[in-house]
């Protein structure tokens, strides 16, 4: 298996359309807003069963892939500095086969049944051995987590300045007479993007889901 050498540079937020917002929100104690969207996800769910896909990996890919063409999500706050990425991967956590539990980056790819090799085959081997399996620091990492034996309403994550990245979790989907839904909480930090990009992303997620059979 072959991937391209990504790099990320280190750019001067003064040269970004971010330099007013990363002014404002590098130094605040809680910089995060954290987002609610309830999506129909009855598609979705079609989908995952007719093809025995795992909903959760479906779920990652669709994210991953609303946020390709969003340049936002590819720049990150980190203390003084800015920095950009080339290239995404989603972060999961992943139960360990001696209790607990443990994360597993997932590069993002296109093409589905890849990105399903390499979901299928990483959290398998964090599984098994209990070790996070981290990229290098040179992938843009979009972080989730999901509670699938939960209906919950909303996630707000802590903040922690090692962990600038955007959020996503979830819980269980609730079926209802005619549609699917699932709520799902996005949190990101304001010198990343503002409501605008943030909404616009939230749009972008709702329509992956509901092309995901197409």
């Amino acid at each position: 298996m072959l991937y391209l050498i990504i790099m990320k540079t280190e750019i001067d937020p003064k040269t970004t359309e971010r330099a007013q917002s990363f002014e404002i929100w590098k130094n605040a104690p809680m910089p995060k807003v954290t987002l609610v969207k309830t999506f129909d996800v009855s598609r979705l769910v079609r989908f995952s069963r007719r093809k025995g896909l795992k909903i959760n990996m479906l779920m990652c890919w669709c994210i991953a892939r609303a946020a390709k063409d969003i340049k936002e999500f590819y720049m990150l706050p980190m203390g003084e500095k800015y920095l950009k990425y080339d290239q995404l991967a989603i972060n999961i956590v992943v139960p360990v086969k001696n209790g607990g539990v443990t994360l597993c980056d997932i590069p993002f790819s296109e093409d589905l049944k890849q990105f399903n090799d390499d979901y299928q085959r990483l959290t398998q081997i964090v599984h098994e051995t209990g070790e996070p399996h981290n990229l290098s620091d040179d992938y843009m990492v979009i972080s989730t987590s999901a509670l699938p034996d939960c209906e919950i309403d909303a996630v707000v994550s802590i903040y922690a300045e090692v962990f600038n990245t955007p959020f996503l979790a979830w819980g269980k989907y609730r079926r209802h007479l005619f549609k699917t839904q699932l709520p799902i909480s996005f949190q990101f930090h304001h010198a990343q993007m503002d409501g605008l990009e943030a909404a616009k992303f939230l749009n972008a997620l709702q329509a992956e889901f509901k092309k995901v059979n197409i």
